[in-house]
Parts: structure tokens; C-alpha cells; sequence
């Protein structure tokens, strides 16, 4: 579908301040973190339809993107064209209704997607820097809605993990599309699988490192003798991260990361359990509050 709505779950980072101040039981904080999180599917979903309408001859390159409703000849450039622009403007101003800066977030989102769908994608490590600015946005975005401080930690997590997978996105691109990559996508002219590799295992290695600190310092933690219980988490954040890389690196999977964890069941029940217990320990456990 053109809207793509599989790649919605990424606007789930929206629910990422919620949950983590402790605060998912609040109904009003609650419902405008859901009225949030629409609005950046409605935004993603014009972004994707734009970007379609930009790639359109390079998807049919691709042996998944040939697939899309572009790409494929079954959707009229224009009807995406309009579909686009709507959804754009209901998000814009359905952020904007909600306070200005949630509008401003969303602006934010929209202007920094075009420049990577005209410009910034063609830029070699650019342009998996600007995906990760998205994800910083959709966390931004999280917090306004509820109006509270995130911590400085917990972005940094979120750039990094982003960092991560787009860089194994670019690694199977380059790698399964092989002499026609560059047609594909031209910053993948100046990618190598060695150098895409590195890139791969730092920023893997820092999600890691700032999800630690993030569980060390935060304030929501629980209180007393159970302070550093987060840190029982961790654990399955690393299994997470090593069974992406195998995956990515042994596999040569790494296309679409919401495929690959709907579809590997480890990967995905390690994200599950690391969901669970960080739900028990913030909401079950008495906590320092602050």
C-alpha cells in the first residue's frame, strides 16, 4: 500500500516519553500521546508518497520497491500527489491545534524529510544521519505531548539505534542490489560493505552504551534497595543488537528492520521481554519519582 502503514510502528518512538516518565496510567497525557503519534503517521505516509513519486524509475530498479503502488503503475502520480499534500497539511495543522510547538515539531519532520527525499539521501553517511533526525523528532514529539524533560541519554540511544539499522539498510541495499545499486541510490556508490561494517558495529556498540546510562541515570527508576533494577533490562537490549547484526551480517538481511522483527521470532521476543520488564519495573515497583 502506498501509505506504507507496516512502517507506521516506527512512529511508536512517539509513546517512548510516556511510558518512560511513568505516566502511561494519566488518560489525558495518554490520548495526546495517541493524537501524536496519528499525526506523524498521516506525516510519515505524505513523506512516503512523495518520496515514491521522486524514486519512482529507481524503485522499479529494486526487486522489493518495483512492487509499490508507483512504481508498479497502479496509483496515478497525481492522486499521490494530492493524497500527499493533504495529509501533510491535516498534519501540520492537526499539531498545531494541539500546542505550537508540536506544530513546529511536525514542520520540522516534513522540512527535514523533504531535503532528504530532493537532496540529503544522496549524500554518502548524510543520509542515514538525516533518518536518524527523524526518529530524534518523533521522540521530541513524544515529550511536548505530554510536556515533559526527556533525557539526554534516551536521544542518544534513539540517534544511535537509528544510525544502526540504517546503516544495515544501506549494507543490504548495496549487497542485494550489487552492479545496480548506484542506479538505485547513488550515495550507495560510495559505500563498501567493509566500511558500512564499521559504521555498523559503532553505532551498535553505543546504542548499547547509552541505553546503560540512560537505565543508570534516569530519575523514573525505582526507589530504594530496587534503584538500579533497570539494569536488568540491558541484558535484552544485547540480545536484541547481536541478533540484528548476526542477522544483518550472517543472513544478509537488514532491508526493512519492521520485517525483520515481525518475521525472526528471537529478535522479536527479546524485544518483547525487554518491553515487558521495563513495564514491571517502572509501573509495578515503587519508584523515586522527579
Amino acid at each position: 500500500m502506498a501509505l506504507r502503514p507496516r512502517q507506521w510502528m516506527k512512529n511508536v518512538v512517539v509513546f517512548a516519553a510516556l511510558v518512560l516518565t511513568g505516566q502511561l496510567g494519566d488518560p489525558e497525557l495518554t490520548a495526546a500521546t495517541i493524537e501524536a503519534f496519528v499525526l506523524f503517521c498521516a506525516a510519515s505516509s505524505s513523506v512516503y508518497l512523495i518520496n515514491d513519486l521522486v524514486d519512482v524509475k529507481q524503485d522499479r530498479l529494486h526487486p522489493k520497491k518495483r512492487l509499490r503502488p508507483l512504481a508498479a503503475g497502479e496509483l496515478e502520480p497525481i492522486v499521490a500527489l494530492v493524497v500527499a499534500l493533504v495529509l501533510g497539511a491535516a498534519a501540520v495543522l492537526g499539531g498545531f491545534s494541539m500546542s505550537v510547538p508540536m506544530g513546529g515539531v511536525i514542520v520540522a519532520y516534513l522540512l527535514l524529510q523533504m531535503a532528504y527525499t530532493f537532496f540529503l539521501k544522496h549524500i554518502v553517511i548524510v543520509d542515514v544521519l538525516t533518518i536518524a533526525g527523524g526518529f530524534v523528532l518523533r521522540t521530541l514529539a513524544g515529550g511536548v505531548a505530554i510536556g515533559s524533560p526527556i533525557s539526554p541519554y534516551l536521544y542518544l540511544s534513539v540517534i544511535f539505534l537509528a544510525l544502526f539499522q540504517g546503516f544495515s539498510k544501506r549494507r543490504h541495499e548495496l549487497r542485494s542490489l550489487s552492479h545496480v545499486a548506484a542506479s538505485h541510490r547513488p550515495s550507495l556508490d560510495e559505500y563498501t560493505t567493509a566500511i558500512l561494517d564499521q559504521f555498523i558495529v559503532i553505532s551498535a556498540a553505543a546504542t548499547v552504551v547509552t541505553y546503560s546510562l540512560y537505565a543508570i541515570t534516569t530519575p523514573q527508576r525505582p526507589a530504594g534497595i530496587s534503584a538500579n533494577m533497570l539494569l536488568l533490562t540491558i541484558p535484552f537490549i544485547l540480545y536484541a543488537v547481536f541478533r540484528y547484526l548476526f542477522l544483518v551480517q550472517v543472513r544478509e538481511e537488514g532491508g526493512t528492520p519492521e520485517e525483520m522483527l515481525l518475521s525472526d521470532l528471537p529478535l522479536l521476543l527479546s524485544v518483547v521481554a525487554w518491553a515487558a520488564s521495563l513495564l514491571i519495573i517502572l509501573y509495578v515497583l515503587p519508584r523515586t519519582g522527579g
